[in-house]
């Protein structure tokens, strides 16, 4: 775990101000730069020591067999697993004739800086040799979001304590032996070395390697080129060979001369595309980045970012770290998202191999929520990808017996890659996710024309799985059976409330869509008939309630299962699933992460509000938050009723999961998913953002911690800022046009914003919430609290 405040807090930076080996592994996801295409791992320049080395283009992966101890009919045979491709970051010193290597020599120096505005990793050190030579180094690091096939790296050299012959080695390197990431040695035998050489070209300031992976077929181009800055004799020259492209500088500096190399790296790959035409791609993406140089690039970035930031930043007063945090969090899932271009959004990014690079509902329930009130483009994108998936989501339909599109759990390209059955089949959730984030991108947006080409053939396409999934009882009640819900230890059983109350949503967004859409609707086959059955399995949908205790029942029959012994369940023991067999999870009142609880999120329109207070403190004291994904939503749950002080810990725990490695395996790449949480539990949670019924709607009510809290929405073709104090909210209109008008209501009221009159009104004054919820034994979010605070 990252020892507290191993950043210092910042508002705008995540600072390194000493290099801890310790911790390696987990500052390189940190301090990873993406833009959605091409991820770059922070490892150090000179490419040891590392934790994991990793440099990753999205949907390129390897397949792989899928391990069962006994199969059975339907279950994935191959799985997919990112692929860790050429790595162009390489850049080695050589002092003299000693190699600068930090663990070696004495390190006077070294610092690290992750710029959320500029879009750049920084890094300095001052470094000794063994022998006593002195150099100063500084690097500059960018993945370009204005052009998403670019990266580069901006280094220097000083010399400091007198003349010194420097050597600096840039290369280019395929299959990189990397740390074992698996214990089937069938898994790890397709990823040793996944990569045949298929051309290797130099040139007299760079070079190209091109591969091939040995299964899935596809090709990868990676290409650098090098400016020089430099004494008069600076030579260069390069080499080549199946896995490596080697550029070669030497130079001798005096005291206070600089070495300045601007390294620029692009990237391609296809399934489909010639070597010839990769080849083209990468030399035009070459000339492109060097047209712009390193300047440009770095203001293209910059100016890309303030325009971000400008639409998405969110202020916080009362806690410095939730700051530093939201804004972390919030530039890690633009990384991941914004140049993914109809390609997925995975739920490490393209920071780490963690989850074989897979994309989960995490995407559509938690990331695209977030993107799509910030970076609305970015979901577009995600829903284009969803549906150029469809194929395959209907062969999955048709192997289950059901009808429509069943979704996989996990996957790359599209096909379910989980050898975890009561999941990879049983979570149907996954199809009304989709639907639901593709109503909210319609929602804020009024992209029509999506709406027509996608949008109305995954609602349609959804709603069918449902109907053919659930089914009416005798009495007409419709039920959907045999499913996981988001919590994973209450698996394949019947009416997950979760899943019921966005199967309904679902059934009811698509019959609306195809009853306005009667054409389109109709080329897809869908009759009035269908849509009236999708209508009336939605008003019949089946929602358990236990009427003795008084609460709903996160599936039926849940609330008279054996209690979970979290008296003799020591602290070490959790994660639970890797101490406890499923079997006794599966049968026992313990969740792993929020379900029934996520439902009164995301559709709190059905339930009462007296339902929600009783069902949280019901459920707060059986989730042990084993999954990264629950804190945050658990804060806005909190925080709606009535108990904010628990809902700031809950945030805190959401926003710090990777600065603080808290769940121990941030070295496997960053949480998205907790990073949009810290997002979601401020401006849902203390903001109080609901979008139910189709109107905008704010509750916002601060913890004591907090002393003020201010964000933007994009709301169609207007910014929406809400400045929300301990006693008033402040909503105004900014980028929007003369006339523009903004309906919205503020705890429950009607209210009109134009850009000429911001609304300023008060905050109600919270109504007594009873004693503090109870959580399992030593599982409360104990988490460090700012030193003012208890």
């Amino acid at each position: 775990m990252i020892r507290e405040r191993a950043y210092p807090v910042e508002p705008w930076h995540v600072r390194e101000i000493r290099l801890d080996m310790d911790v390696l592994a987990q500052s390189e996801s940190v301090f990873a730069l993406s833009n959605g295409h091409v991820g770059l791992r922070g490892n150090l320049d000179e490419g040891e020591p590392h934790g994991l080395p990793g440099t990753y283009l999205n949907s390129f992966y390897e397949l792989r067999p899928l391990p069962y101890a006994e199969a059975g009919f339907g279950f994935p045979e191959s799985g997919q697993t990112i692929v860790n491709v050429t790595n162009g970051k390489l850049i080695r010193l050589l002092v003299d004739d000693e190699p600068l290597d930090v663990r070696y020599g004495e390190l006077l120096f070294h610092e690290r800086i992750l710029d959320l505005r500029a879009g750049t990793l920084h890094r300095e050190l001052h470094w000794r040799s063994p022998a006593g030579r002195e150099v100063k180094v500084r690097s500059t690091r960018l993945v370009s979001f204005t052009q998403r096939a670019v990266a580069a790296i901006n280094y220097e050299v000083e010399a400091v304590d007198g003349p010194i012959r420097l050597i600096l080695q840039s290369e280019l390197v395929a299959n990189e032996t990397l740390p074992a990431q698996s214990r089937d040695p069938r898994v790890a035998a397709v990823l040793e070395s996944p990569l045949q050489a298929e051309e290797e070209l130099t040139t007299d300031d760079g070079g190209l390697l091109i591969h091939r992976t040995k299964v899935s077929g596809l090709r990868v181009a990676a290409a650098m080129a090098h400016d020089l800055h430099g004494p008069e004799r600076t030579t260069i020259e390069s080499e080549g060979y199946e896995d490596w492209v080697r550029t070669t500088i030497g130079c001798v500096l005096k005291p206070g001369q600089t070495l300045r190399v601007v390294k620029y790296l692009t990237y391609g790959w296809s399934s489909r595309r010639s070597l010839p035409a990769l080849r083209d791609q990468v030399g035009a993406g070459l000339a492109a980045a060097r047209l712009d140089g390193w300047d440009g690039l770095r203001r293209a970035q910059r100016e890309y970012l303030d325009e971000f930031w400008d639409a998405a930043d969110v202020r916080v007063e009362g806690d410095p770290e939730v700051q530093q945090a939201v804004r972390f969090g919030l530039f890690h899932v633009l990384q991941a998202g914004a140049r993914a271009e109809r390609r997925p959004i995975p739920a490490k990014g393209l920071t780490g191999p963690g989850y074989d690079g897979h994309a989960f509902w995490d995407t559509e329930m938690f990331v695209l929520p977030v993107l799509t009130y910030t970076q609305p483009s970015a979901v577009r994108d995600a829903l284009y990808w969803r549906h150029t998936t469809l194929a395959q989501a209907h062969e999955r339909a048709r192997t289950l017996n059901l009808k429509g599109a069943a979704f996989p759990w996990r996957t790359i390209e599209g096909p379910e890659s989980s050898a975890y059955w009561p999941a990879g089949t049983a979570a149907f959730h996954i199809a009304a996710d989709i639907a639901d984030a593709l109503r909210r991108y319609l929602l804020v947006t009024g992209d029509d024309a999506l709406e027509q080409e996608i949008g109305l053939e995954l609602l349609v396409e959804t709603a069918r799985l449902w109907r053919t999934l659930g089914h009416h009882d005798r009495n007409g009640q419709f039920h959907i059976d045999g499913v996981t819900g988001p919590d994973e230890y209450t698996a394949v059983k019947n009416d997950n409330i979760y899943t019921n109350l966005m199967a309904q949503r679902n059934l009811l967004t698509a019959a609306d869509c195809a009853m306005r859409l009667r054409d389109q609707a109709a080329d897809l086959g869908v009759t009035e008939e269908e849509a009236a059955a999708w209508r009336d399995a939605a008003n019949a949908m089946h929602v358990p309630y236990d009427e003795d205790l008084d609460v709903h029942e996160q599936v039926e029959g849940f609330t008279r299962l054996q209690e979970w012994d979290f008296e003799h369940t020591p602290p070490e023991k959790y994660p639970l699933l890797l101490h406890y067999p499923y079997f006794d999870l599966y049968r026992k009142q313990v969740v792993k992460q929020a379900d029934l609880v996520l439902a009164m999120h995301w559709r709190g329109d059905a339930f009462t509000g007296e339902q929600k207070l009783r069902n949280f403190l019901y459920y707060e004291r059986r989730t042990v938050r084993d999954s990264s994904l629950s804190a945050c939503t658990q804060a806005v749950m909190a925080a709606e009723v009535g108990h904010p002080e628990l809902g700031h810990r809950y945030l805190r725990e959401a926003a710090l999961m990777d600065l603080h490695d808290l769940n121990e395996n941030t070295r496997d790449g960053v949480h998205m998913a907790s990073l949009a949480g810290a997002w979601i539990a401020l401006v849902a949670g203390f903001g109080g953002l609901r979008d139910h019924d189709g109107t905008l709607s704010f509750s916002p009510r601060l913890s004591s911690r907090l002393s003020r809290l201010e964000f933007s929405l994009q709301w169609r073709s207007m910014h929406l800022r809400v400045d929300v104090r301990p006693h008033q909210t402040t909503y105004s209109l900014r980028h929007a046009g003369p006339d523009a008008v903004l309906d919205l209501r503020h705890h429950g009221e009607a209210i009109q914003v134009t850009r000429d009159r911001p609304v300023t009104v008060p905050v109600p004054p919270a109504h007594a919430s009873g004693p503090p919820p109870e959580q399992p034994l030593a599982r409360a979010p104990l988490l460090h609290l700012p030193e003012n605070d208890s």
